[in-house]
């Protein structure tokens, strides 16, 4: 059993070749589905939420809050001793600590959610997002991500591959803020991600296309 679902919309899965290490093309602007994301900020143009904070790199960014108990933990060197890698893994890490924050946190707005994603990614993790709302749930635990890779494409655009182990997050229902333990860990739990991500006017390294295989052989121990 899937503890948790996978990152994946249809229209992720039609960008399926954008993501393909040769590809030339991309998806641009966000897409009109995504302002049905709940929690994110309305705003054609990603905005700072109010515990915003400037960065080294001068970029004023809304800030993470994971609650407790809830962690994404990401393996290996923090640098690659390519400055320009680093800051897209940067902004791949913070891409996904801000799907776990909508998911995980009940707030009104959720502004990194539209800050480091846009596009069909956008879509996507609003599908992700709702898929966990309209059934009441959550979860807590620790996520790995590991085995992530940068490649850059021709047309200025990177690709970001990476590994996602789930077996460590259990389901929590939101009402009576339950925690579900019984669910075994499967071949379900491990998820490979293969992503597009394009740099903005404002520097930052927004996912705009993600292309998930769950039950990945190539991410299991």
């Amino acid at each position: 059993m899937n503890r948790r679902p996978a990152l994946l919309s249809a229209a992720a899965m039609a960008a399926a070749a954008v993501l393909s290490l040769s590809a030339c093309g991309g998806s641009g602007g966000d897409s009109k589905s995504s302002d049905k994301i709940a929690g994110a900020d309305d705003g054609a143009q990603a905005s700072a939420s109010p515990s915003s904070k400037t960065t080294d790199d001068g970029i004023d960014r809304p800030e993470i809050k994971l609650p407790k108990g809830v962690e994404d933990a990401f393996e290996g060197s923090k640098t690659t001793g390519d400055p320009k890698k680093d800051a897209v893994l940067a902004d791949n890490a913070r891409r996904i600590s801000s799907v776990t924050e909508a998911v995980t946190v009940d707030a009104k707005e959720h502004p990194a959610l539209k800050f480091y994603s846009s596009g069909d990614a956008l879509l996507s993790a609003a599908n992700h997002v709702q898929g966990f709302q309209k059934k009441n749930k959550s979860f807590v635990g620790t996520t790995r991500y590991y085995d992530r890779e940068v490649t850059f494409l021709k047309d200025g655009a990177a690709a970001v591959t990476y590994c996602m182990d789930a077996t460590k997050t259990y389901p929590k229902d939101r009402k009576t803020g339950k925690v579900d333990k019984s669910i075994p860990a499967s071949a379900q739990d491990y998820s490979f991600y293969n992503t597009r991500l394009e740099k903005n006017a404002d520097g930052v390294w927004q996912t705009t296309a993600v292309l998930t295989t769950t039950a990945a052989k190539r991410c299991m121990p």
